[in-house]
Order: structure tokens, then C-alpha cells, then sequence
């Protein structure tokens, strides 16, 4: 045998090579006891050690390993399914756009690099199972990256490409039925497939998904593909079975639902056959109700004995365009989306059916309900548990060129430079990529859309892709961004779909074009502190019929699991592993975090936003309104909950019955206490019936009514003695004592109860640690001088003779209370003063007031608050305002109630250290330690934020190992802090609406006392 051509891996139209060709993945058996099992002698795994060389490059790979006499086991072992990189070879690298290799080598379209493009060397040795030693022998790669050139004893067997569908030989010709068999592969970490693969994730090698070796009885089906067409009334259904044997059989047709037999006939078929069926009034699939039926297919030979059962879920279901608007099953459907990458913080690219599992039940307990496969196939458990859960699914194809027409847009390059665009080389593997993802995923229902790819610009070759696909499979409709940035092929894509436009923007398209649907297929930059603003983008799913939704970018923060030199383990992103070019912590966008895929503060905002359910209420009725597109709210609990002043009063159980896509009014039940103070009605809609994804009581929506106002606890009469020092003054009262200094300039001491409270004087603040979305707009640049306002204010003033002076503070006494009164000024240009107060009263507690006029010419204002810094020992906070998540002006969609917690618990943990843990809607607050002393504040409607580190300390780390140790707990007690943004990461501000509107007069009061 020849030795296989290393340059032919640079090749793009050399893909594939005696490669077995894509089918579906239905399951099959040997009887009904395997197929009850879910276990097969069919397949045999090949997961586990594997004998591993590695090399930098093709030079210095071992090109002839894969002999037989070639002996390997001496070498070291490595984990299948893994990541190299993850192993401990090579480079851990994140990149967004640009290749992988930029600047290190110039390397063009149909080239690889030479100099770093590591080879991998895998051998399994192995002996056959006693069921596989008759027959044909196969093998199954599940996910290869980037190509695999496959040999077996010493023989040549293929190459693939295409990392995220499988890679399947026929081994037959050359196995060894008795003895031990050298499975031997090269591995290549760039291929001309690399070119189509410049994914937004971490660059991994190597062979990450299941192998294994499988074999077919004399009967099998190579290929099934299962149509269901409902009538139009959404009633009826045909079922079509479209049936490629490997020789002509007689067969058994089942369908079933829940074990009740629908269909059941015994035909005799020919290798290539088509089976109509009559199925009347099926239940429907849908994310809602995702009812399955199970289709078998039992192969018998010529005594009647089965000998293969093959077998595929079934979702009756009709997806469609009617009036130019997507609807499911007749129904106007708008996705609630995220994107998701397969990605585990401890394997990388080699997740498992656990982790897949957690997200998908954390989706659907949150209102998702669907997911953009983001930039590739997943395996083929996701879309199996998609079908069940109930999630739709818009499954993309693995191709993402970023890097190719990036600099096309930057005027680099010529519009030919685009891969695949009008390349002609590049057209069958393109076309083949496609295939192998549709011919895999065809039946699953969860599945409404194709995508063609992600980011890839246009041209002949996404058009061709296009044309394909419609000519397959005319059941679903088709996805395609890329349009937007090369419109000369507008017809590549059924859907008008754009990332991170505004919605300002789509209601300027939307209004000189309603030809096609539109799609976010990417919105709402969930990079850090973010989702600030999502709201403006659901509201308007209600209000414009072709808007339909869009997919949060991303789910999971792609974050790996490391440790610095001390030994403390922390989560990692683009350049902590030397890795260059990076795009660093540009891989941290999800909704939930990567090291134990738990939802992040966000979700809070999402699971609001998505909700299919939404509770309003005018002056005296309750105005239910019920999105979903098949489900009665009668079908939920509705739980009933009062509360006065944060405290428990009283809760019952209800019933509304609001039909699908229709809103109802009702009165509001007489429930709410006749007695002064704030009640507040809590309307939720839970779960009746447990589910698959969560128990009966998770609640999928909830709305309130807030009525009254609390009522102000009247100081208490007592003796207060005042003492005016030379430098400070003195106030004491019964349990407490205050002391305020003119020279430091603040609250100098506060101690009640006989313990000193304040660590350091109390002063106005403007800042908030900066967010990823404030430092992507420049917010820094424009707004700095608050930072500076916040560090350096002092109430001193340099005179006219050169002398340092201050102004002395300015007391006002009456018989129940003393004010104290500093003026700072603040290192602004222009030059302004704002002026803090306290108001002391005999009871110990302490008013504060900070005002400042009007400055809208310094820059936008971050924050206008009190910052106070406590004893770490404060530790415990409980809150009545909005929770439990952090809120901000702009993802403000959260529970008016009284909460309890850590400090600790405020700090997100986002990759890079950031403003979290803000709390609106704030009435009281309470910062005690372990025994429950401490202090508590008052207000209105407050904005507070509670965190173990100072805003500046904070700014100044770029991960969570570079905060210092936890000395304070810092409390800024706020007027209102500006909405964070999230409509991208690259320059989108805070809209005008979440920012503080500082052209005016701002007057922050609330009060604090010991506890």
C-alpha cells in the first residue's frame, strides 16, 4: 500500500475518501430484549486508552506508525473521547474571527500551516467480540477534529473531514477475525476543512466524540427517512417512510404511542421502498407538547424470524410559511432562543450525555424554548433529547469562514477572497458538509430549520447549498445570516435574519420589506454583566407579526478549568495559556457559567422575557395573557400569594382558563389586608403535572400588584446629648454614638450597641466597576472623570495664599435631631460640588441626603450612591426590594419580596470581575454578622450594592484569583445606578432611557441605623 499523501490534506477538494456515505440516525437491534435494554450486539466501543505519539508537524510526524510490525505499545496512553489540548499536547487557543494561525504564518485558502499544525498518532489494538466475528465490521468516528486518515493492520483504509458529523469505514477487508487487530490513525490539526471551521471557541484536536465498531445483519436498514404531513386543518396525518435495505425483506411496520399500537402491518419490501400510512388525528408535536410515537421496523428473513429492528420517534408536525410568517402546526411561532456550543470547562470540545442533559433541562425550566446549534451539528443525543424535552432546534451546518471575509468588509481584500463565496474548489466540500448533517438529523422534529452556516458571507456556493437543501427535504424551511453582508444570492435563506441589530433597525427593514420572516439568529450579547435592554426585543415578538424571535449569543461561558502557580483553580479564557493570537475573555458570553453550567444572575432576566405567560393589571381587573400557541393557562396551578410590608400574610390556589394566543381579564380577588403599609399580590403559574425537565410547583410565570405604601417607623423620643470638639463633633444617645469630623471631612465613627460600625468615612460615588459591555463602548473614556470624582473628592480647597484648607462642615440643631452638612468638591471639568448631610436622631438612627446640580457636561454618570465600608464580619444581608438575581434599571424583571443571602453571594462569577450584584426597588436592607449585629438602611426605592471588594479594587483585576482577600464588605447605598447594556460587546451604550438623567438636580435620601 502506498503511503497516504500528506499534501492532499491542504486540498479542499480532497474531503473525503472511501468514507461510508451519510444516513440516518435511527436506531437498531437484534430483538425486542436489546432494543428494552437500549443495548446491542451490534456495536462494540472502542472508548478508552488509546496509544498516543504527537508531533508539531507533518515533518516530524511518524509516517509509517500505522504498520503492523510498527509496534506502539510502549507509547503513552490518552483518553477517548478527548481533547489533545485538554490531554496536555499542545495549545489550549482561543480565537474569534481570525485563524488560529494569523501572523504566525501566511497561509492562504487551499494552503495549511507547515510550521505549527501538529499530527496526532492514535492506535487501538483490539480483538473482535464473539458477536462481530461473521459479518461486516464497520467503524464510527463521531467527531473527529479536524481530519482522520484511518489505517487497520497496516492497511490504507480512508480520510474524513468535517469534524461534527461522524466518519464511518467499512473495515471488513481487512480485519483479523481471531487475533489482535492495530487500529491505527493520523489525526491533523489543520486541513483544508480548518478553513470552513473558524468558529467563535476555543481551537481543540483530536478525536472527541465516540468510536466504536459496529456491524449489520443480513437485513438492515441502511437508511430510513420519515415525513409526516398533517392535512389542513391540522388534524389528519400522512406518515411516509421512505426505506433504503441492503436487500429486499419482509417486514413488520409498527407505530406506537405509549405502548398502544396506531399502526401495525406485515408488507413485503423492496430494497428501495416508500410507505404511505393514514394516521387519523395524532397528537401533535410541539415544544410545548412534544408527543412522540415510537415507528419500528421489524426486518424478518424467509422463516419469519426477525433479524434487525430498526426504529426512530415520530413527531406529527407541520412547519410552514403562511402569509409570510413561520407557524408550527398553523400556529404563528416565535423563538425564545439561545445559541449553544458544545463545551465543557474540564473536556472542552468531549461533552457528555450528563452535561447535555443539565442544559437542556435548565432551558426548558427557564422558557427557552429553542436553540441555534452554534456552528455545527451536535451529537445526536441533543436532537434525540430535544424530541422529548420539547425544544426547537435550528441545526447548523459546520461552516463559519469569519476570517476569510472579515477583510473583505475592511476593504483588505477582494469580495473572491471569500471561502467558500464563488470558490469552485470549495463547492462539493461545502455541499458535502451539508449533506452529512441533514442525512443524520432528518427525522427528528424538533428540527424546524436548516442553517446553511454561520458567518460565511454569500456566493454561488451557499446558493447552491441553498438549492440543495430545498431539493432534500421540503418539510422545513431555511436559515441563512450571511446574506446581510452579501446580498448578490438574496434568495440563500427563507428568513431575514441579522445579529445584533436593533429593533429600531428591523422596524426600518420591516417597514420597506415584509416578504420574509424575520429572525435575531444572534442578539442580546450575554457577555458578562449583560442582557440589559432584552425586553425591547420580546416586546416586540407581540406587537410585529414577522418579527419572531431570536437566540440569545450564547448559552455557556467557554471557560477552562485552571490553576495559578499557588495551586488555586480558576476559570480560564482566550490568552491565560500563552496562546496568541487570542481574543481573551471574548469566550465568556452565557447565560450560564462554564465550570458547573448553573445558570448565571441573567437567567433571571431570560426566564422573565421568554415567559409564555404574562400577568398585567389595570385599576381594578387582572389581565392575563397567554402567548403560548397550544396550551391553556387552565393547564397550570395559579398560586396567589400576599404580602404586607415583606411579610407573609396569606396564599391560595386558583384556576384561569385563558385559551392559546388570547388574553382575558378578571377581578382582582379581595384578598389584599385593609391596613396601612405596601401589599403586594404575587400571581404565579406553575406546573400542575411534573415534567420531564422539572416537578410539579416550578413556576413557569408570575406578575405583581403593588399597592399602598410602607409606613415610616416614627423615631422614638429620647435624650441625645451633642458635643462640638475642636475638630469633631460628638452626638450620643441611649445604646449609640456618632462622631463626625470637619477636618477628615465624613462620619468618622459610628458605634452601636457598643460596636464600632464604620471602617472608613462614608463618601458620595459616581462609579461602578467597569462592566465588559462599558469598557467595549469606550464608557471609561467618556465618563472617567466620575471614577476620578469618586477616588479624589475631598472638602478641601487650596487658598489664595497657597494654603491647603477645608470648609468647615455646617450644623443645624433642633430639639429631636442635629444635621451635619459637607461640601465636597469634586477633580471635574468643569469644576462641581455636591453636599452630603446626616440628620442624627436620638434614637440612633441617621438620615442621609447627598444632592448634586445638574452634569450632564462631565460625561454620563455611572452611579450616584454612598459608598460605606463595613467589617468583612458583616456578612449576611437581607433585603426587601427586587431579587434574588442582581437587577439593574434595564433587566429589572425580578420579584418584589424580602430575601436573604451572603455578601458573597452578590459576587457574580463572571470570567473577568465586573459590577454585579446590584439590588433595586430597595425598601430595607440589613448587614449583620454571624450573632445578627450590624446595620440596617431605609428607603424608598433604593438601588444597592453589597460586595466584598471596592469598585475600584475590582476594576483593577481581570480574573476572580486577582482580588485581593476579603478585608471589607463595601455597601454603596444608590439613588440609581445606569442600565448595563447588552446589544453587543464591540460599542453598543446603554440606551438613553437606562441611563440617570444628571441635566437635572439629583437628591439621594435614605437612613441607616445599628441593628
Amino acid at each position: 500500500m502506498a503511503e497516504f499523501d500528506f499534501e492532499r490534506v491542504a486540498d479542499p477538494e480532497f474531503f473525503e475518501e472511501n468514507r461510508i456515505p451519510p444516513h440516518s440516525d435511527h436506531m437498531y437491534f437484534e430483538d425486542m430484549k436489546a432494543l428494552e435494554a437500549n443495548e446491542s450486539d451490534f456495536r462494540f466501543s472502542l472508548n478508552g486508552n488509546w496509544k498516543f505519539f504527537y508531533t508539531d508537524n507533518f515533518d516530524a510526524a511518524i509516517k509509517d506508525f500505522y504498520k503492523k510490525d510498527y509496534d506502539c505499545h510502549g507509547w503513552k496512553d490518552i483518553r477517548v473521547p478527548a481533547c489533545v489540548e485538554m490531554e496536555g499536547y499542545g495549545k489550549k487557543q482561543y480565537v474569534n474571527t481570525q485563524y488560529p494561525w494569523d501572523g504566525h504564518e501566511d497561509v492562504k485558502p487551499g494552503e495549511v500551516p507547515k510550521i505549527y499544525n501538529p499530527v496526532s498518532h492514535y492506535t487501538k489494538y483490539f480483538t473482535l467480540p464473539e458477536s462481530m466475528k461473521k459479518g461486516p465490521v464497520c467503524i464510527c468516528f463521531e467527531g473527529v477534529e479536524s481530519a482522520v486518515a484511518l489505517f487497520l493492520n497496516g492497511h490504507y483504509i480512508g480520510y474524513s473531514e468535517d469534524t461534527f458529523t461522524p466518519s464511518e469505514f467499512d473495515l471488513t477487508e481487512f480485519i483479523d477475525r481471531k487475533g489482535e487487530n492495530k487500529l491505527s490513525a493520523f489525526v491533523f490539526k489543520y486541513s483544508a476543512g480548518s478553513w470552513c471551521e473558524d468558529q467563535d471557541f476555543f481551537r481543540f484536536s483530536g478525536i472527541f466524540r465516540d468510536v466504536y465498531l459496529y456491524t449489520v445483519p443480513s437485513l438492515h436498514v441502511n437508511d430510513m427517512k420519515v415525513i409526516t404531513e398533517l392535512d389542513d386543518d391540522y388534524k389528519d396525518a400522512g406518515l411516509i417512510v421512505e426505506l433504503n435495505l441492503s436487500a429486499p425483506a419482509k417486514a413488520e411496520i409498527v407505530l406506537s404511542h405509549q405502548m398502544e399500537e396506531i399502526i401495525s402491518e406485515t408488507r413485503s419490501l423492496k430494497q428501495e421502498e416508500t410507505l404511505k400510512f393514514k394516521v387519523k388525528n395524532p397528537l401533535k408535536w410541539s415544544a410545548e407538547a412534544p408527543n412522540l410515537y415510537t415507528l419500528m421496523v421489524k426486518l424478518k428473513d424467509k422463516q419469519g424470524k426477525t433479524v434487525e429492528i430498526a426504529t426512530d420517534s415520530v413527531g406529527f408536525r407541520r412547519f410552514e410559511l403562511i402569509d409570510n410568517i413561520m407557524c408550527l402546526n398553523g400556529k404563528r411561532i416565535v423563538f425564545k432562543g439561545v445559541n449553544r456550543h458544545e463545551f465543557s470547562s474540564d473536556k472542552g470540545r468531549a461533552i457528555g450525555k450528563d452535561e447535555i442533559t443539565k442544559d437542556l433541562i435548565t432551558m426548558k425550566r427557564n422558557n427557552i424554548n429553542a436553540v441555534r446549534t452554534c456552528h455545527y451539528p451536535n451529537q445526536t443525543y441533543f436532537y434525540r433529547l430535544c424530541d422529548a424535552l420539547g425544544l426547537y432546534v435550528i441545526d447548523e451546518t459546520n461552516l463559519e469562514t469569519h476570517g476569510t471575509w472579515d477583510p473583505i468588509m475592511r476593504k483588505l481584500r477582494p469580495v473572491s477572497y471569500a471561502v467558500p463565496g464563488d470558490r469552485p474548489e470549495y463547492t462539493e466540500a461545502v455541499l458535502n458538509r451539508l449533506r452529512n448533517m441533514y442525512e443524520r438529523d432528518k427525522n427528528h422534529p424538533c428540527i424546524l430549520l436548516w442553517s446553511l452556516g454561520n458567518e460565511s458571507f454569500g456566493g454561488k456556493n451557499m446558493k447552491k447549498m441553498y438549492d440543495a437543501i430545498k431539493k432534500w427535504d421540503k418539510t422545513r424551511l431555511v436559515h441563512y445570516e450571511g446574506v446581510v453582508n452579501d446580498n448578490r444570492y438574496p434568495d440563500t435563506t427563507d428568513v431575514y435574519s441579522t445579529m445584533y441589530v436593533t429593533v429600531e433597525a428591523l422596524k426600518e427593514h420591516l417597514k420597506k420589506d415584509r416578504t420574509k420572516p424575520a429572525i435575531s439568529c444572534e442578539y442580546t450579547h450575554a457577555m458578562g454583566n449583560s442582557c440589559g435592554g432584552m425586553y425591547i426585543y420580546t416586546d416586540y415578538t407581540d406587537s410585529e407579526p414577522l418579527y419572531q424571535g431570536g437566540f440569545i449569543w450564547d448559552y455557556i461561558d467557554q471557560s477552562l478549568t485552571a490553576f495559578t502557580r499557588s495551586g488555586k483553580e480558576y476559570q480560564a479564557y482566550g490568552g491565560d495559556f500563552d496562546d496568541r493570537p487570542n481574543d481573551g475573555s471574548f469566550s465568556g458570553n452565557g447565560i450560564c457559567y462554564g465550570k458547573d453550567r448553573d445558570p448565571s444572575p441573567k437567567m433571571q432576566e431570560v426566564k422573565y422575557n421568554y415567559s409564555p405567560i404574562r400577568i398585567s393589571f389595570t385599576k381594578n381587573k387582572m389581565v392575563i395573557k397567554n402567548n403560548s400557541l397550544f396550551k391553556n393557562t387552565a393547564d397550570y396551578d395559579c398560586r396567589l400569594i400576599v404580602e404586607h410590608d415583606g411579610e407573609y400574610v396569606l396564599s391560595m390556589k386558583q384556576t384561569y382558563a385563558v385559551p392559546p394566543l388570547s388574553e382575558k381579564k378578571f377581578d382582582i380577588p379581595d384578598i389584599m389586608p385593609d391596613i396601612p403599609g405596601e401589599n403586594v399580590l404575587t400571581v404565579s403559574f406553575v406546573l400542575r403535572e411534573p415534567e420531564l425537565w422539572a416537578d410539579a410547583g416550578h413556576e413557569i410565570a408570575f406578575g405583581q400588584l403593588i399597592s399602598g405604601k410602607r409606613v415610616q417607623k416614627p423615631h422614638s423620643m429620647a435624650s441625645m446629648k451633642v458635643t462640638h470638639g475642636m475638630c469633631n463633633l460628638g452626638v450620643r444617645g441611649d445604646g449609640f454614638e456618632a462622631l463626625f469630623s470637619e477636618s477628615t471631612g465624613g462620619l468618622v465613627s459610628y458605634v452601636y450597641g457598643g460596636k464600632e460600625l464604620i471602617k472608613r468615612a462614608p463618601k458620595p460615588n459616581f462609579w461602578r466597576p467597569m462592566t465588559e459591555n462599558d469598557m467595549a463602548n469606550l464608557l471609561p473614556f467618556r465618563a472617567g472623570q466620575w471614577k476620578i470624582a469618586s477616588m479624589y473628592l475631598t472638602h478641601k480647597y487650596t487658598a489664595k495664599n497657597g494654603m491647603v484648607m477645608y470648609d468647615p462642615y455646617r450644623i443645624t440643631e433642633d430639639k429631636e435631631s442635629v444635621s451635619i452638612e459637607y461640601t465636597y468638591h469634586l477633580p471635574t471639568k468643569p469644576a462641581k460640588d455636591c453636599k452630603l448631610t446626616y440628620t442624627v436622631y436620638a434614637d440612633g438612627v441617621i438620615d442621609v441626603k447627598l444632592e448634586m446640580d445638574k452634569s450632564a457636561e462631565i460625561g454620563e454618570l455611572p452611579e450616584f450612591s454612598v459608598l460605606f465600608t463595613f467589617d468583612a464580619a458583616l456578612s449576611n444581608m437581607r433585603w426587601y426590594g427586587l431579587g434574588p438575581e442582581e437587577t439593574y434599571i434595564d433587566k429589572n424583571h425580578a420579584k418584589l419580596s424580602v430575601y436573604r443571602g451572603k455578601v458573597t453571594d452578590n459576587m457574580a462569577k463572571y470570567l473577568v470581575p465586573q459590577e454585579c450584584g446590584n439590588k433595586t426597588g430597595v425598601r430595607y436592607a440589613e448587614l449583620t454578622d454571624d450573632t445578627g449585629r450590624g446595620i440596617r438602611f431605609d428607603g424608598e426605592s433604593l438601588s444597592l450594592s453589597v460586595l466584598p471588594y471596592s469598585p475600584h479594587e475590582i476594576d483593577c483585576a481581570t480574573h476572580s484569583f486577582e482580588l485581593p482577600e476579603t478585608d471589607y464588605t463595601y455597601a454603596r447605598v444608590g439613588l440609581a445606578q445606569m442600565g448595563i447594556a447588552g446589544d453587543d460587546t464591540w460599542g453598543a451604550r446603554t440606551k438613553p432611557e437606562h441611563m440617570i438623567n444628571n441635566n437635572k438636580k439629583l437628591v439621594l435620601k435614605f437612613s441607616f441605623c445599628g441593628c
